[in-house]
């Protein structure tokens, strides 16, 4: 490609150990900012429901990302698209911590610095990467009958005994929808119209649907809806998943200072596991990714 700049980028699957599960995010090896243009340009072409552009920035002493959707909105948050790109500029072997406090380290998204902790797997040697998110805000109820409708359920399939659709925030402000068993949860089908009404009356963003496990490997499985954002459905939500865990422990169903296993992506065949943990002062959300692909892209 005579005369082009080529960018190397890698495709991994992020909140799990094997390739094509997970939750695909393609990350973009970069020397600076980019124009708007060009990072909305190649997360279209990828097409996956987030792409993260990384490169590590003497001035801060940091990583910085940026992470677009495929119509061009740009994320915030400490999700599956920061994870993934702390483990792919690990995975790359790049110093990324090397000016930083081991007690301290942080990368900075959208030119906030988020705090992670990392660790690495004792038998693959893989990074294991923890994000510090705020402890969770609750806010406000939505009335269950009109989430019901616009997931195609009746208001009795949500579990309203226990919980009622409230929105919930640590980074981003998502719904949190308990939905009475696996089976229903995995048969809606939304109406993305309906939920993004939903979200811009509401102020809020995606619709993270949970039911409570009785499989000792994980407490809640769960199903996530962000059409707002392009996203129709998502296989790993960190910056839902991190809601949703202070959301049980103010409801006292969890506990504080736990770690807690969250299952998503079923539905979509690409199985998906989040650690999450409710501490005094944040949330940790965290998991592993794979490298799964890498190439070069032209400019």
């Amino acid at each position: 490609m005579k005369g082009r700049t080529a960018l190397e980028y890698y495709v991994l699957d992020v909140f799990s150990n094997k390739s094509y599960k997970g939750n695909p995010l393609s990350v973009v090896f970069t020397d600076g900012n980019l124009d708007i243009e060009t990072y909305k340009d190649i997360a279209k072409e990828f097409g996956y429901s987030e792409t993260s552009f990384v490169y590590y920035s003497k001035d801060q002493k940091a990583l910085n990302v940026r992470s677009f959707t495929p119509i061009g909105f740009e994320i915030d948050g400490a999700g599956h698209n920061l994870l993934g790109a702390v483990c792919g500029a690990l995975l790359k072997e790049m110093p990324i911590f090397e000016e930083q406090d081991e007690h301290n380290r942080f990368v900075i998204m959208k030119n906030s610095p988020i705090p992670i902790t990392v660790s690495f797997d004792p038998n693959t040697l893989d990074p294991i990467v923890q994000m510090h998110q705020k402890s969770a805000e609750i806010k406000r109820e939505i009335p269950t009958y009109k989430i019901a409708v616009a997931l195609g359920l009746k208001i009795e399939d949500l579990d309203s005994n226990d919980f009622v659709p409230t929105i919930v925030k640590t980074e981003v402000a998502h719904t949190m929808v308990p939905i009475k068993n696996s089976q229903l949860l995995n048969e809606c089908v939304p109406d993305n119209k309906l939920l993004i009404e939903i979200s811009k009356e509401y102020q809020s963003e995606g619709f993270y649907c949970f039911t409570i496990s009785s499989n000792e490997d994980h407490i809640v499985e769960t199903r996530f809806f962000n059409p707002i954002i392009g996203i129709n459905e998502d296989p790993a939500t960190g910056t839902a998943a991190g809601p949703l865990i202070g959301f049980l422990t103010q409801k006292k169903f969890t506990k504080s200072d736990h770690e807690y296993k969250i299952l998503q992506g079923v539905k979509l065949k690409q199985a998906s596991m989040i650690e999450v943990m409710n501490r005094a002062n944040d949330i940790l959300v965290g998991g592993s990714s794979v490298i799964t692909m890498r190439g070069e892209l032209y400019l």
